[in-house]
């Protein structure tokens, strides 16, 4: 006999609700168990009913399954935090690299080097820099 497909909604019969609560919590209960043993895995459940009831069950100390959880969670966090730093850091150095190219490049060109592969408009831009550098210059002087 196959059972069927049981629609997940929130049954409305209290009743019925708190029957199905009770044995899927048992159910749950029993592979947590199961999987603990079986696997040797460190296991902890918790679990409130709808009126505020805790049960729980842990293959191991529940509060230093807890501990474990948190301490793994900001582990987690930390390195992820860390990983979007690092790739922060990179794409600014990146950017950095481009400027620091563009402007090494503008330096050649106002010392006079690497002129033969520019365009007349480049080499119109490079004499008014020159020119106004030149007149600030001496109006310093």
């Amino acid at each position: 006999m196959v059972r069927g497909k049981v629609e997940m909604k929130r049954i409305e019969n209290a009743s019925s609700r708190q029957v199905s609560f009770s044995k899927r919590r048992n159910g749950m209960l029993k592979k947590a168990y199961e999987l603990s043993v079986l696997c040797d895995a460190e296991v902890a459940l918790i679990i409130f009913s709808p009126k505020g009831r805790l049960y729980e069950f842990s293959s191991s100390n529940m509060q230093k399954s807890i501990q474990k959880y948190l301490e793994s969670r900001r582990n987690r966090n930390t390195g992820i935090e860390v990983e979007e730093h690092m790739q922060q850091l990179k794409n600014e150095a990146e950017l950095m690299s481009k400027k620091i190219e563009l402007l090494e490049n503008s330096h050649r060109k106002l010392l006079g080097h690497n002129l033969g592969d520019c365009s007349m408009e480049e080499l119109q831009e490079t004499e008014n820099k020159l020119e106004k550098t030149i007149n600030t210059i001496r109006s310093r002087k």
